[in-house]
């Protein structure tokens, strides 16, 4: 059961600053902050049995990373942007009263030049200290949010977190758990992938990689190809080539008892363009399960369309139009590389991982 949320959480189109009302539950409150390449979001939450109720959230583009390719550096504009956001994150966990919280940063400052810059100046000026993670505990994190969309069938699990800045891919081999444990026990992943987790010694990660392309990134390196239907064909090949050293790579799976789950905003989206929803519902998507054929005509419907096609789509949105192409030309190279029969969609990510990793290590949360 996927976590509750108020209507429209997540996905705000701009900054706005409207505290959810004060709630009697007295149990913890719990903050979790996601400032990636791309966008900054955070929700703050409860523990509610087994999953957790969402008290607040916000969700802006800040697009920290743009130009990053070419220069190396957090550009002042995009700076600016990111400072503002985070102050109406602060605002809200101030609230709240929040005090077990995560705020974390991804790939565009780990690799920006002046990184250690912008930290000191969201730090002075908006009160959040920050704290960059390594990818290995981002693909973690991803994982951990996924597990409640594990099936009790699956042997094999790939998890795929497409980023603004980065892939991450984690191969997990679950087979010799019990099956009815076998979500509880990728809850239980620890920081490292290298150690087993103290419950379930026989979750096996078979192999994980952060590939340091993600929707963005590899937007910006075929910018200056002209042909829409040419730049989608490279940025795909592109991407598949950072997969060979990904052990799985070249291994065939059989498509019974294999599942993979993709969680990122290029997922939802074509979870939603295949529904054909003109107004995005996250109780519709998260959980989905779409066949290979069913993702292979959005995407085709994708590159029909063209650019001033997508960016008066309502299924694909605005924040969404001019990222979209590299974000399926990533999903359809994964689809090539590992053929299966289906993709589970999960509207779930870092936010998520951080808050249950937080409550699970809490013993907040019921894990019967």
């Amino acid at each position: 059961m996927a976590p509750k949320r108020p209507t429209g959480a997540g996905a705000f189109p701009n900054a706005v600053d409207t505290p959810a009302p004060d709630i009697p539950n007295q149990a913890p409150l719990y903050g979790a902050l996601d400032l990636g390449t791309n966008s900054c979001r955070m929700l703050i939450a409860q523990p509610q049995g087994g999953q957790f109720r969402v008290v607040d959230s916000f969700s802006k583009s800040v697009q920290l990373g743009a130009g990053l390719e070419s220069t190396g550096q957090l550009s002042r504009s995009s700076i600016k942007r990111t400072v503002q956001a985070l102050r109406v994150c602060h605002r809200k966990l101030q609230h709240h009263g929040v005090t077990r919280m995560r705020l974390v940063a991804t790939e565009a400052c780990r690799r920006a030049n002046n990184a250690r810059e912008f930290h000191r100046l969201v730090r002075r000026e908006v009160g959040i200290n920050l704290e960059i993670i390594k990818p290995e505990e981002e693909a973690r994190l991803a994982v951990v949010s996924c597990a409640p969309l594990v099936s009790n069938t699956t042997d094999q699990l790939l998890v795929v977190d497409i980023g603004g800045g980065s892939t991450e891919l984690v191969w997990i081999d679950i087979s010799k758990i019990p099956r009815h444990d076998r979500a509880k026990a990728i809850m239980g992943l620890h920081a490292s992938f290298k150690e087993s987790t103290t419950d379930f010694p026989d979750v096996k990660v078979v192999d994980w990689i952060s590939v340091p392309l993600g929707v963005a990134t590899l937007r910006d390196m075929f910018d200056d190809v002209e042909n829409d239907a040419a730049r989608f064909a490279l940025m795909s090949c592109h991407f598949e080539e950072h997969l060979t050293e990904f052990s799985p790579y070249d291994t065939e799976q059989t498509k019974k008892g294999f599942q993979i789950i993709g969680t990122s905003g290029t997922v939802t989206t074509v979870a939603a363009s295949h529904l054909g929803l003109k107004r995005y519902d996250r109780n519709k998507v998260d959980g989905l399960a779409m066949t290979s054929v069913q993702i292979d005509a959005v995407v085709r419907d994708y590159l029909s369309l063209g650019p001033e096609g997508r960016r008066k789509d309502p299924r694909i949105g605005n924040d969404r139009q001019a990222l979209i192409m590299s974000g399926a030309a990533i999903l359809q190279a994964l689809l090539r590389v590992w053929p299966t029969d289906r993709l589970s969609v999960a509207d779930r990510g870092l936010r998520e991982g951080l808050l249950y990793s937080q409550m699970n290590a809490d013993g907040v949360l019921d894990n019967g």
